[in-house]
């Protein structure tokens, strides 16, 4: 049986992508970036280790979503 996923996807899309690469070729240099920080945030210990990876940009979003716990990181520059 497959390995238990340790990852929640809000969409679909995405939890098809990281599990069976579903549309990879549709998104070119962005899904080599998502698998990066996929590999990242799996090997962290704890939000520590993704504050101390400067070029995610991971931070505590602002109002409602920040108050709900809810943080953001970059794939890219964008």
């Amino acid at each position: 049986m497959g390995e238990a996923l340790r990852f929640i996807f809000k969409k679909k899309k995405l939890e098809a992508l990281y599990t069976e690469e579903k549309d990879a070729h549709k998104y070119p240099g962005v899904v080599d970036d998502f698998f990066e920080v996929m590999a990242i945030i799996d090997a962290a210990v704890d939000e520590r280790d993704l504050y101390a990876q400067k070029g995610l940009r991971f931070e505590k979003l602002q109002g409602k979503r920040g108050k709900a716990g809810q943080r953001s990181l970059r794939l890219n520059n964008q």
